[in-house]
């Protein structure tokens, strides 16, 4: 299915060879496995390592791999529209969050062999993915939204304080399944922190998505060198004035080259002022234009076998630099884990994300189609809530969706306020978020009475 699930672009129709979720999944996989190798190698880090709770490169490795198998249809977009229907519309305190439907299907609506629900993975691997490790609104008390600094998507939207954590790593579901998967951590590690393998699959996310997506914008020519170079090269010249602006005015000139990643720097320091250092993000801006300005951007990509080198040397690259900054650390900050990267290449990360937000994510062409899919979300969700709220039709419907009501029903208690709505309303979230982007299309184009084939094998039913 993640074959079929968008990364930044969906795969579905766009005609580019561009990552998906199971090419970003696989790839993780392979940092996280290398990453945990290099821990276990070293004598001084292998001892720290294996006080806070030991990091196993099957294990990391088993958790990279299934990290995201809770991303719905076209990503961190449909992540958010469905969160938003599930609060809004279904009645579900706890919304919609990828990293937590990734450990619902792992422990609850995936079924493999003689397991009743779930995968029967180790507790190992489950406290490994566990990137978030406590609730949207409960667990664990005090609430790491509390904290100040709370630690990295703990925080409550501003605009929303009372919803909860904008990323939590289960739901209050299968929060009797997190306290077990993590309760030979306890005394360890800090309740709201990630076990070390967790945060070694966490750190090789954050490279593969730097370095990859970077690599994809370039193959399709959506990452240009002028602008690129405009931005970080107006910032080395004018970098001194630009700081003496204030925020106010910084914002008002946003599209003026140097503006938005001088804004980034001022942004790492409230955020990130355990880390952030001036010196060290000056470096960084250096380093990535040199490898991007001069290096992979002045090269057009052409298909060609030299370009394919070309694009390969430059991740190996750039993986192998990242890969050998990793150390652990007995006592991080709120914000970070166990494990982290040197502050050099944290800043280099930092920037090399910047050109992927800047250059690629606020692109208008890009919001035109992100409009669509999430206005495509909301009306199939709505067309599932009625097609399953119709009497007459309880025989006909799709038939893992009642399968759904059920696990979602068992799971409640049985005073549950509303129970048979909400486990209605879990259910169709379960559903759509186990489609892929071509099946979450084709379901609504039949739905809305726009398709004639009356067999298809687009989807299941």
């Amino acid at each position: 299915r993640l074959g079929g699930v968008t990364q930044v672009i969906s795969p579905v129709g766009s005609g580019l060879l561009v990552h998906n979720r199971l090419t970003h999944s696989l790839k993780v996989a392979q940092v996280a496995r290398a990453i945990a190798e290099r821990l276990t190698a070293d004598p001084a880090q292998r001892d720290l390592v294996d006080k806070l709770g030991g990091c196993d490169p099957d294990v990391v490795e088993a958790a990279a791999l299934a990290h995201d198998l809770g991303h719905p249809p076209f990503g961190h977009l449909g992540e958010r529209v469905l969160d938003r229907l599930a609060r809004q519309r279904l009645g579900l305190a706890d919304g919609f969050e990828g990293n937590a439907q990734s450990y619902r299907i792992v422990t609850s609506t995936e079924i493999r062999g003689a397991a009743t629900t779930g995968l029967d993975l180790t507790a190992a691997v489950r406290a490994a993915m566990l990137k978030y490790p406590w609730t949207r609104l409960d667990h664990p008390d005090p609430h790491p939204r509390h904290l100040r600094p709370a630690p990295r998507g703990a925080a409550a939207p501003p605009d929303d304080p009372d919803s909860g954590s904008v990323k939590f790593g289960a739901y209050s579901t299968e929060l009797a399944d997190l306290r077990q998967a993590r309760a030979p951590f306890e005394g360890r590690i800090a309740p709201w922190q990630q076990t070390v393998e967790a945060s070694v699959m966490d750190t090789a996310d954050d490279i593969a998505y730097a370095i990859h997506d970077v690599e994809d914008f370039y193959r399709v020519g959506v990452l240009q060198q002028g602008t690129v170079a405009a931005e970080l090269m107006a910032w080395q010249r004018e970098g001194g004035h630009l700081r003496a602006v204030t925020d106010a005015a910084l914002a008002g000139a946003a599209r003026r080259p140097g503006s938005a990643i001088e804004a980034l720097r001022r942004q790492l320091h409230r955020k990130d002022a355990w880390i952030a250092d001036d010196d060290a993000f000056a470096a960084a801006v250096e380093h990535v234009r040199e490898e991007l300005v001069d290096g992979l951007l002045a090269l057009p990509f052409d298909g060609s076998i030299e370009a394919e080198q070309y694009v390969a040397r430059f991740s190996a690259r750039w993986t192998t630099r990242l890969v050998d900054a990793i150390t652990v650390t007995a006592a991080p900050d709120v914000r970070s884990g166990h494990v982290l990267l040197a502050r050099a290449q944290w800043h280099e990360v930092q920037v090399l994300k910047f050109v992927h937000h800047r250059f690629v994510l606020a692109r208008p062409d890009l919001a035109l189609h992100q409009r669509g899919q999430a206005r495509l979300l909301g009306t199939l969700v709505e067309s599932l809530w009625e097609w399953l709220l119709d009497p007459e039709e309880e025989s006909r419907l799709p038939r893992r969706l009642p399968d759904l009501v059920e696990l979602a029903e068992a799971e409640l208690h049985p005073r549950t306020p509303d129970r048979i709505s909400r486990a209605r309303g879990r259910a169709i979230v379960d559903f759509v978020a186990q489609l892929t982007d071509g099946q979450a299309a084709a379901m609504l184009d039949v739905l809305s009475g726009r398709s004639g084939a009356l067999w298809t094998d687009a989807f299941v039913l």
